[in-house]
């Protein structure tokens, strides 16, 4: 019966089997490379949400105090809710519910819109986020939310402007 020899490897060649350290160092490397990336990914994927968010909530208020005025309709056209003139298509704003002063129904709103707008899209003690009210005579409003989009990878203020007539 003959028997089977083992593959016998001659002396001179090589064993040439499995990865060297040199290649899985590079595949960790470029692997490594790949996860950094997607955690960047990622990241500016919040801060575009988060953008997002602040630009939809700043909507939200707008219509929010629009409703506001809708109910105490005769008020708005009397101008009671008017923050200040418009200048450079900017209205005078509100930047601190504090220096709403009144207790007519049209401060009232007023102040707790302003105070919402630091609660939903800034925070109490920041002085860029502010509300702004332009009604006339007519009915026809314009409402502003500013805000500092920095904090969420913006370019830096933003405005939305809600224009409707009562």
């Amino acid at each position: 019966m003959q028997t089977r020899q083992p593959f016998a490897r001659s002396p001179n060649r090589r064993y040439a089997g499995g990865a060297t350290l040199i290649e899985i160092l590079v595949a960790l490397l470029v692997l490594s490379l790949g996860v950094l990336g997607m955690a960047a990914m990622q990241i500016r994927a919040l801060k575009g949400n988060q953008s997002s968010m602040q630009r939809t909530q700043a909507v939200m208020m707008s219509y929010y105090i629009l409703d506001a005025m809708r109910v105490d309709k005769d008020s708005a056209k009397s101008l009671n809710y008017n923050t200040g003139s418009l200048s450079g298509g900017v209205i005078g704003p509100y930047c601190d519910a504090a220096a709403v002063t009144g207790t007519s129904l049209a401060k009232v709103n007023l102040k707790h819109w302003v105070e919402s707008l630091k609660s939903t899209i800034g925070n109490a003690s920041d002085s860029t986020t502010c509300g702004a009210v332009l009604c006339d005579a007519d009915g026809v409003c314009i409402v502003q939310v500013k805000w500092d989009d920095t904090r969420a990878g913006g370019i830096g203020e933003q405005i939305v402007e809600t224009k409707t007539t009562l």
